[in-house]
């Protein structure tokens, strides 16, 4: 399996407590945690050419994460465009946190992707699927110490199946764990992970993270999108 972590590595130039936190930054924290003898994982930033995310790397990648927060229209409508197109085609989407506002969320959900916030939340994250391939081996309920809230109403399309729910010291309630399929995708959007929060330490994200990785990976990636005249069969 071959994965590519994105991160548009933005804040880990404007403070250094990121880097402390996450080593390599973001990116590069998030592919420690998936390495294995079954996964490949390589990284791409926003400093990369084409952000990165070019036809050769794309056509190689049966699994794409996304962290984005400060500069999603940085990537270009043209670059979305073509990720979009791997994800009908079969490749697997995982997003996560404010990557709710990147571009190419929004094009899969066809709405704002807008919701509440507020920093330095308690949160205590439910799996209300336990017995969904993404929840296998997760805690019934954790919690987060401090997490960026995030608040109901959160503007998707409605998700395919909903499997982890958060709730923070606030009261606030969110769909913290969500799948859809677009095409011949996979998608999972995945709640935490602020940058100068610790979400990516803890033991149930990682779970959760890998758990997602090999749920969004393709039997068959690359499925031309055609719309072709056939002949019967019969």
């Amino acid at each position: 399996m071959k994965v590519l972590v994105w991160n548009e590595n933005f804040h880990e130039k404007e403070n250094p407590y990121i880097t402390e936190l996450y080593p390599g930054g973001l990116h590069e924290y998030i592919a420690s945690i998936l390495k294995s003898d079954d996964v490949e994982v390589s990284t791409a930033t926003l400093d990369d050419e084409e952000c990165g995310l070019t036809d050769d790397v794309l056509k190689e990648t049966d699994v794409l994460i996304w962290w984005g927060h400060m500069a999603h229209n940085k990537v270009s409508d043209e670059i979305v465009e073509r990720v979009h197109n791997y994800i009908m085609s079969g490749m697997g989407l995982i997003v996560l946190h404010s990557g709710h506002h990147s571009k190419i969320f929004k094009k899969i959900n066809g709405t704002t992707c807008n919701l509440k916030w507020r920093d330095g939340a308690r949160e205590r994250i439910w799996t209300i699927k336990p017995n969904h391939p993404i929840a296998e081996g997760v805690d019934e309920t954790f919690v987060l110490e401090c997490e960026e809230m995030y608040g109901e109403p959160f503007d998707i399309s409605e998700p395919m199946e909903t499997v982890f729910m958060g709730w923070f010291d606030g009261g606030e309630v969110f769909r913290s764990g969500c799948t859809w399929v677009r095409g011949n995708g996979k998608i999972f959007y995945f709640q935490p992970g602020h940058e100068t929060n610790k979400a990516f330490h803890n033991e149930n994200v990682q779970k959760i993270l890998k758990n997602a990785v090999k749920w969004a990976c393709p039997i068959k990636k690359n499925i031309p999108l055609e719309c072709p005249h056939t002949e019967p069969f019969e």
